[in-house]
């Protein structure tokens, strides 16, 4: 076989070592335009994991390259004055020049041919020379480009700015963070040795200050002098170094993140770079290329043709590299917005940072470095306001709002059971909220309670509109007071537009086959094309659906619950006013968000007027309606929150979506919680986070890291009203109290969780 590998860094000339070894016939040529020892970056950050894949691929090219590595365990954080170790991480790092100079050598010896100095100007040429071309062409793919119509790339030019740097500086102790505030905004180092001599030291910055200093326009030499004064304090007088002296003027670059639908044609495949790229904050760059490398050359070697072997290339790597694109994607969101967490304590901003990408979770973190992570828990318990001494998990601190005290950070988030009989909960109710409550949860959410029989979803929504009501929930409330530690909370809302439906297990969001009740809405907008048209609120609706949440709301203190929180999101009557896919009205509630949000918050201040003053609120948004900027944005969620904060509500419960059929929602693990985080941290508001969280490990990282003040589950206490007490038995945690007659279940699981630990100690050990 005939292989032309276009592209001689790690990605080439590792395929063509690959090859080699499995088919020592194949002719194999590597095709680089640079020099053999002109290299552009400095270091390059490989993790064990890879280095074992990298022995036993080829063990003679792995231990050359271990023979050079540098090691460090820690990583230490600059941050407001304060430098944070923590330790356990495990890196390894070798100069980019060196690993290139290796793998030359180890392609020499196997008897690949390297043509130097050489451009690539027609991939189809080589492709109808060779039987296989290797596109390892980089981010600047000559192949991609020439066959965009087949690979359909996707390029994301990325906002930050940065720089890559080296310097004799010594950074052989941790890899390093250092973050410092100019005259022109925050800039950042991202620093690490690669050789007994020399340390990366990647500099960047948001847009915005790279241009008040002018990066652009000064040349690499200004470049460095400007940044050796900003991080003069840990340079120890050593110069900063550029080896991009081949471009002319600036050296600053915007990561660009590349994805391509395809990653073959006939007879070319793209590798490493040119097929997708991992931002540098996470150091898989180089691991993808050398693990894709050797996956590429096993398949064309074990398939009988290239195209069954280009199938299984895509087929296998492909979730690998989106799972890393995935943690780098939230690896450089997090330094684009790192902004926004500049206002955090050095403890929280530190945890922030370990676990941006979500690699790391909080118990990984007590893996590796238990007395850090100890310390961060007892200092976010004692801003909690815990007795002095406590280290218990972050889920288990206490939180305030108003007169309302909540003894953990677990809530239960409401759940619509559909079992209500004309708006009054029956038993069944009892016993659902009852065994939450039991079950340890801080605070435990009614489903969303309609305010009118009218503004019901379906028939078996409970209410707040008929003396029964207040009775049936009375009994419920008093149960969980009189038996549980937890508190009560009643969300109240109006259906809206979507209202007239059926029950969820028969039908969601569609309308009833008889006895519909006619529907209204911020305009005639219906839900989908088989829902009712809903009727366009006059001022007179306004009025009644107004006096409808009071009454509502009054019947909720009466009933004793603890906290109120108003339903804006997901499509509902309120949601419908503040999101522009439903909202086309032309007075003064249509049109600028201040317009729509208008009618919500008067809503709100009708409310609170006749809330009890110690008691808090909050209200429910949907933060984005996923269909870009259509609908409401992150951004625009913000502004809600801020609209919100200003009005005295005192904690917003970030979801999203649910406000249009159009909605294309991107799922994953705590998906929703970035709305979260941003608006807690460029607001300051209290927030709490939902969607898909269902391990402690969840609750535990978002908590400490500063994203949400409560955490939100609820299918998790759907099939486990004791969710939170399991977690706390796990955790060895005897802080969280049972319910006197379920003791011995305790008891007992303590000892199996104690023994579980011990298990998995000894099979570290082993």
């Amino acid at each position: 076989m005939r292989i032309a590998c276009l592209g001689g860094g790690p990605a080439g000339l590792y395929f063509a070592i690959s090859m080699k070894l499995r088919d020592p016939a194949a002719e194999v040529v590597v095709v680089e335009r640079n020099r053999p020892d002109d290299t552009f970056g400095w270091g390059v950050v490989l993790s064990d994991e890879t280095l074992t894949n990298l022995a036993a691929n080829d063990a003679v090219s792995a231990a050359a390259i271990r023979s050079y590595f540098a090691y460090w365990d820690d990583i230490a954080v600059h941050f407001k004055g304060t430098k944070t170790v923590s330790t356990g991480h495990g890196f390894c790092g070798i100069g980019r020049k060196q690993l290139l100079l290796l793998l030359q050598a180890r392609a020499r010896e196997l008897g690949v041919e390297l043509r130097f100095e050489t451009n690539v100007e027609n991939v189809c040429k080589y492709a109808e020379e060779y039987d296989l071309v290797v596109a390892a062409d980089g981010l600047n793919s000559r192949a991609r480009t020439e066959f965009a119509e087949k690979f359909e790339p996707e390029i994301d030019v990325r906002t930050c700015k940065f720089v890559w740097l080296g310097t004799h500086q010594k950074f052989d102790d941790a890899f390093t963070f250092i973050f410092e505030e100019t005259e022109h905004g925050w800039v950042w180092a991202h620093a690490y040795q690669f050789d007994k001599d020399t340390a990366t030291f990647i500099v960047e910055c948001s847009a915005a200050t790279w241009e008040k200093f002018g990066f652009g326009e000064k040349s690499q030499q200004e470049t460095n002098r400007i940044c050796e004064r900003i991080f003069a304090k840990y340079l120890g007088g050593h110069e900063l170094m550029t080896n991009a002296n081949h471009i002319r003027g600036s050296a600053w670059l915007s990561f660009p993140r590349v994805l391509c639908k395809r990653w073959s044609y006939r007879n070319v495949a793209l590798l490493g770079d040119a097929a997708a790229t991992a931002h540098f904050s996470i150091g898989s760059g180089t691991k993808l290329a050398l693990e894709s490398a050797i996956a590429l050359a096993e398949l064309v070697n074990a398939e009988p043709t290239l195209e069954a072997a280009f199938a299984r290339y895509e087929e296998e790597r492909r979730t690998e590299v989106l799972r890393l694109q995935s943690a780098a994607r939230n690896s450089l969101e997090w330094f684009e917005d790192v902004e926004r967490y500049f206002d955090l304590d050095p403890v929280q901003f530190n945890y922030s940072l370990l676990t941006r990408s979500q690699r790391i979770s909080h118990e990984n973190l007590r893996l590796r470095d238990k007395a850090w992570l100890e310390s961060a828990e007892q200092w976010f318990q004692d801003r909690a306001g815990a007795p002095a001494g406590t280290r218990r998990a972050p889920m288990f601190a206490p939180f305030r709002l108003r007169d309302l005290e909540l003894r953990n950070r677990v809530v239960v988030s409401p759940m619509a059971q559909y079992k209500a009989v004309d708006g009054t909960p029956t038993d069944w109710h009892l016993v659902h909220y009852g065994e939450r409550a039991k079950g340890g949860a801080g605070l435990v959410y009614t489903e969303m309670t309609c305010v009118s029989p009218e503004g019901r979803i379906t028939p078996g929504c409970t209410g707040f509109y008929a003396p029964e009501h207040e009775i049936a929930w009375k009994r419920i409330v008093d149960f969980v007071h009189s038996e549980t530690h937890a508190k009560i909370c009643a969300q109240i809302g109006h259906s809206g537009c979507k209202g007239s439906t059926k029950l969820g297990w028969e039908g969601a969001d569609q309308p009833l086959d008889d006895g519909n009740w006619p529907v209204m809405s911020v305009s005639d907008v219906p839900w989908s094309a088989g829902n009712q048209t809903p009727r366009a609120m006059t001022r007179a609706d306004m009025d009644l659906v107004r006096d409808q949440f009071v009454a509502s709301a009054e019947m909720a203190d009466r009933a004793g619950f603890d906290m109120l929180e108003i339903h804006a999101a997901h499509g509902y009557l309120l949601s419908s006013f503040i999101t522009p896919l439903t909202n086309n009205r032309t007075d003064e509630y249509g049109g600028s968000l201040e317009n729509r949000m208008r009618y919500p918050l008067e809503i709100y201040h009708a409310v609170r007027e006749v809330w009890p003053a110690g008691k808090p609120i909050s209200v429910r948004i949907s933060a984005n309606d996923w269909v870009g900027d259509e609908g409401v944005t992150p951004r625009e969620a913000v502004e809600i929150a801020k609209m919100l904060q200003e009005a005295g509500v005192d904690i917003c419960d970030v979801s999203a979506g649910q406000t249009s059929t159009l909605a294309r929602p991107v799922y994953g693990r705590m998906f929703q919680t970035p709305f979260s985080d941003r608006i807690r941290n460029e607001t300051g508001m209290a927030t709490m986070a939902v969607g898909n969280i269902y391990e402690p490990d969840h609750v535990n990282s978002i908590l400490l890291a500063g994203r949400a003040d409560l955490v939100c589950l609820a299918r998790p206490h759907l099939t486990d009203p004791y969710w939170t007490l399991r977690a706390a038995a796990k955790f060895g945690d005897t802080g969280e109290p049972w319910p006197d007659p379920y003791l011995p279940g305790r008891d007992q699981l303590l000892r199996l969780a104690e023994r579980a630990a011990e298990m998995a100690a000894q099979d570290r050990v082993v």
